[in-house]
């Protein structure tokens, strides 16, 4: 599951592994936080239309990628904080798709090479790791998730999160860059074909460690062993971890409230 604040996020920052998993079957599963309503700088646009604009771009997006499922929450987009009502939802989803591996933004990255990172990706991955620790995993917080709507606590085995710097896994790309850069273009209200060529660099620079083509990074936090995360280098989908449990729906959806279906 990749939990983010944005339509077109995703794709930028893990659209190659979405891909890769996908193709090695496994089952991934989009959760964007925000209606995407902000990102518009037309003065004939109004909110309303570009969130309709925006879902349906990241529908198409991620039919491209081949992911299972698209939830979208609605809060709106550039007001994001990791209020009890966020932290709730989101982890109302971890509990109801129970995914082995969740993906996200680093929170501690707040600007860098000219740019200065959106406080909607901040809250995102503040409220991801807040639901690793307490509000998914523990059966007393939140209680009406567990008493009401009969969502067991859930623990994921790993958390990655989205490097640009450093990152301690690589994952080799080089076979889907095209299916990547097809579903940055399905965000047609936002993509610049310039962009492209700057998304394409990036993966470039994350491969040369080891001589990939392309590659995506990640810090990954493992909570399946003892002891501190293992440093290491995965490529592609032959150590890709399998989701389990029940199936993705076909089609994307709304966010579903109430109980976990079997």
């Amino acid at each position: 599951m990749a939990i983010y604040a944005h339509p077109d996020d995703a794709e930028f920052a893990l659209a190659g592994t979405a891909a890769t998993w996908a193709k090695a079957g496994v089952e991934f599963v989009y959760c964007m936080i925000t209606n995407g309503a902000s990102g518009s700088q037309d003065p004939d646009m109004t909110r309303a239309r570009l969130r309709e604009i925006r879902l349906a771009e990241q529908r198409d997006a991620a039919r491209i990628l081949g992911v299972k499922e698209v939830v979208f929450l609605d809060f709106e987009d550039g007001y994001l904080e990791p209020t009890i009502d966020v932290r709730r939802a989101v982890a109302r989803q971890i509990r109801i798709h129970r995914p082995d591996v969740i993906f996200t933004m680093d929170p501690t990255m707040r600007y860098g090479g000219g740019y200065v990172n959106h406080p909607d990706h901040i809250a995102a991955a503040e409220v991801v790791l807040r639901s690793i620790n307490p509000d998914a995993s523990t059966r007393q917080m939140l209680p009406e998730l567990w008493q009401s709507e009969h969502l067991e606590p859930h623990k994921p085995k790993a958390l990655f999160l989205v490097s640009f710097g450093k990152p301690d896994v690589v994952i080799d790309v080089s076979d889907v860059v095209e299916l990547k850069l097809e579903a940055l273009r399905a965000h047609r209200s936002q993509i610049e074909p310039d962009s492209l060529e700057f998304v394409k660099s990036w993966m470039k620079e994350a491969g040369k460690k080891k001589r990939y083509a392309y590659a995506e990074g990640f810090t990954v936090l493992r909570f399946d062993q003892e002891g501190p995360p293992r440093r290491n280098v995965t490529r592609g989908a032959r150590t890709a971890p399998r989701a389990r449990g029940r199936r993705a729906s076909r089609s994307t959806t709304t966010a579903r409230r109430g109980r976990r279906r079997r």
